[in-house]
């Protein structure tokens, strides 16, 4: 991938974000992280709601099927390491029930929130 392709790239999925928390805050959510980095890897957002906190990666492409496919088991595993690490750092969240989900972004579309996205179950699409 050239190095145009790489900055393209790295600009959709900063506006993914952007777009993402936005979402998540018009749904009673208070983020309390972006672009979190840690050695265990990167988280998209960290938002808190009540006694919920998820963690919630961020996938922007052409169509739902290929952004929920994005996600794959070793981005998952990376990201709830990197989940630990920030319970371990902030102790007072220690208490609240942790959910991973994730945001969708496709052109067009209002963003699409997959609840508890990692868990398996019936992985509806709820927005």
């Amino acid at each position: 991938m050239s190095r145009a392709a790489r900055q393209a790239a790295r600009g959709r999925g900063r506006r993914g974000e952007w777009l993402a928390a936005l979402w998540l805050r018009l749904k009673g959510f208070r983020i309390l992280a972006r672009g979190l980095r840690t050695p265990a890897g990167e988280v998209d957002l960290i938002a808190r709601r009540g006694r919920l906190l998820i963690v919630v990666e961020v996938k922007a492409r052409g169509n739902l099927a290929d952004a929920l496919a994005a996600i794959t088991a070793r981005q998952r595993a990376r990201i709830s390491r990197a989940a630990e690490i920030f319970l371990q750092r902030n102790p007072a969240l220690a208490d609240c029930d942790l959910r991973f989900d994730a945001v969708l972004i496709v052109p067009g579309q209002a963003p699409r929130h997959v609840i508890d996205a990692w868990r398996g179950g019936d992985r509806a699409v709820n927005t």
